[in-house]
């Protein structure tokens, strides 16, 4: 497998002095893209080394060598596996990568997995020394090691870089939070160019419409002018997916698919094929001076048509009412003579304390991010809320789950403190539940992986079901439930079922779950591109590398085995798990590790 590398710097104008100028030859340049080649650490199984190299030539001379010229970059030099590469623009830069990166989506089709050469990109802009016509430093360096982080076939720039271009380029960019890179003194925000190739690949064919009125809410605009409203915002519109997803009759897609449409150009036709819904509501919040706004529009995908719209004003105070009046007008127009009958009947407040539900939003725009650091910071503001609203119950169930997270975090001194803290939130979210899908489903979750009774767990994850069968989390975490308790089949039904109620987000996890399903089943080779592809999606998450190696193992391709835990280790130093894991069966459990003693050679 291949993984690139470049760079960039400023114009001439924008210089500072030459190399001589400078103490130790050290002068500012604006921007490097680096990517790594062909590397002795692929994911699967490598092709010979004659056939390699010759295919490298190949791919050198008809593809990176004119895209680079094409953008104004100069090669600095090879190393065998890769190119440093320097531009005149942190612009030209990013472009260029992208161009590869879809050229080589082009040149991958209809190639054998474990034929295609990949590659990896990162991009920095920082300073460098310059030595000859050779460059180091730290901007040299940074960009190696987001290069490390990128996932094959992707493109990740430093936030430098992000700064730049993020208001030039017609790309998306995700944030994947700060990193801890290694021989870098200060976390590195990095962010991955989400939206390659989307104009080159065919899309996708039109979902199965549900044998029910479907729905799907997209992010609304915040109008406040104030980006640090945004939250808010997204909270309006979390808030209106939940009321929405308590009217049983209704087919209600997840938030986090809708949300990938967010600063998107929107297609309200393509957005209905690519989810399967029938319906889709649109809007807008302006929140200012103690009074809220939400505008609200429900169009027909097929035809496009407006079937209703209408605005909402009010008190901060009146914000949850508002929410629900959204809901309950949405249904009536759907399904008139329901009359939203059944919303109206099971909606309660989650609290009353506006200070405790502005800590959650902000706690929950935090979180989605996945990253530890932000972890805490959600962490955090769910306690400020909890101590403002002690029966808050989504906060409580958030907590748990906040905590879980943090325990799974390498090398951290609170591993015990966090496990005690998030089994309390687990117990006392619980207790004011009532019948809240998010909350049953969170605590279960963290429960679960806490150690308390999988089978209890499950029981209280097919309660919130009953409640809210569009729930995609819900049937997600029901996945791992049934995983953990060794029902890998309807494991695998459950994230299929998650799958379609949110098809453009939880294919990350329902990648890793269902490839975890396989290996439990021993059906390794299946499992094998499972985990391939969520270790692509979510390149810094240890877990699926594991299953990947131990998967090898088991199937005696023990280099492949060590070339995943080489990838392992550049983003954690533990191979091997030391906090508990829910495996029911110690079969399972001997399964998994195991494996990965195979994989690191120290004997099954």
């Amino acid at each position: 497998m291949l993984c690139p590398y470049g760079a960039a710097r400023r114009s001439a104008r924008d210089r500072r002095p030459a190399a001589r100028d400078h103490p130790a030859g050290r002068a500012e340049r604006s921007a490097f893209a680096q990517a790594r080649g062909p590397r002795a650490v692929p994911l699967g199984p490598t092709l010979g080394e004659e056939g390699t190299l010759e295919r490298l030539k190949t791919l050198r001379r008809e593809v990176l060598d004119p895209k680079i010229a094409d953008h104004h970059g100069r090669i600095v030099k090879t190393t065998g596996d890769g190119l440093l590469v320097e531009f005149a623009s942190v612009v030209d830069a990013v472009r260029c990568a992208v161009a590869v990166q879809q050229a080589m989506l082009e040149r991958n089709t209809g190639v054998a997995a474990d034929n295609r050469i990949e590659l990896r990109i990162g991009i920095n802009l920082g300073d460098v020394i310059v030595e000859g016509d050779d460059l180091y430093g730290d901007g040299v360096n940074i960009a190696a090691r987001i290069e490390a982080l990128a996932d094959t076939g992707g493109v990740f720039v430093s936030n430098t870089v992000h700064d730049q271009v993020r208001d030039r380029l017609p790309f998306v960019f995700e944030d994947l939070g700060e990193q801890q890179v290694k021989n870098i003194a200060r976390p590195v925000r990095v962010y991955r160019v989400s939206d390659l190739g989307a104009h080159k690949t065919p899309s996708a064919p039109a979902l199965p419409l549900p044998d029910k009125p479907s729905i799907a809410v997209l992010p609304f605009q915040n109008m406040s002018g104030d980006p640090e409203q945004e939250y808010f915002a997204d909270g309006m519109v979390e808030e209106i997916i939940t009321a929405l997803s308590r009217i049983r009759w209704l087919f209600v897609i997840a938030r986090n698919s809708t949300f990938t449409y967010k600063g998107q150009p929107i297609d309200i036709k393509r957005v209905g094929r690519e989810l399967g819904v029938r319906y889709v509501l649109e809007g807008s919040v302006r929140k200012g001076g103690g009074r809220v706004r939400i505008t609200a529009q429900l169009i027909e995908a097929e035809t496009g048509a407006h079937l209703w719209a209408d605005r909402f004003d009010g008190s901060l105070e009146d914000v949850f009412e508002l929410q629900e009046q959204v809901a309950i007008s949405v249904a009536g127009v759907i399904e008139p003579a329901l009359q939203a009958a059944e919303s109206a009947r099971s909606a309660h407040r989650p609290t009353s304390d506006l200070s405790a539900y502005d800590a959650y939003l902000r706690a929950y725009a935090m979180y989605s991010t996945s990253h530890r650091r932000q972890m805490r910071q959600a962490l955090a503001l769910l306690e400020e809320a909890i101590a403002r609203d002690p029966q808050y119950g989504p906060a409580l169930g958030f907590a748990a789950t906040c905590c879980m997270h943090l325990v799974s975090e390498p090398s951290a001194s609170d591993r015990d403190a966090n496990r005690q803290k998030g089994i309390d939130f687990g117990h006392r979210a619980l207790e004011v539940a009532r019948n809240d899908p998010g909350v049953l489903a969170d605590a279960a979750y963290a429960l679960a992986c806490f150690g308390e009774d999988i089978d209890a767990m499950i029981v209280l994850v097919d309660r919130a079901l009953a409640f809210n069968p569009s729930y995609a989390r819900g049937w997600y975490i029901s996945g791992f439930l049934r995983m953990w308790a060794g029902q890998t089949d309807l494991a695998i039904e459950h994230a299929n079922r998650a799958l379609r109620l949110s098809p453009r987000a939880l294919a990350r996890g329902t990648s890793h779950l269902i490839g975890a399903a396989l290996f439990f089943s021993r059906r390794f080779e299946e499992a094998v591109p499972r985990m391939r592809v969520a270790i692509e999606e979510t390149p810094l998450f240890p877990t699926p590398y594991r299953f990947l190696a131990a998967c090898y193992a088991h199937m005696g391709l023990l280099d492949e085995a060590r070339a995943a835990i080489a990838r392992l280790r550049a983003i954690t130093p533990e191979v091997m798990v030391n906090y508990p894991l829910p495996f029911r069966d110690p079969r399972h459990r001997e399964l998994y590790f195991s494996g990965l003693r195979l994989a690191m050679g120290e004997g099954p």
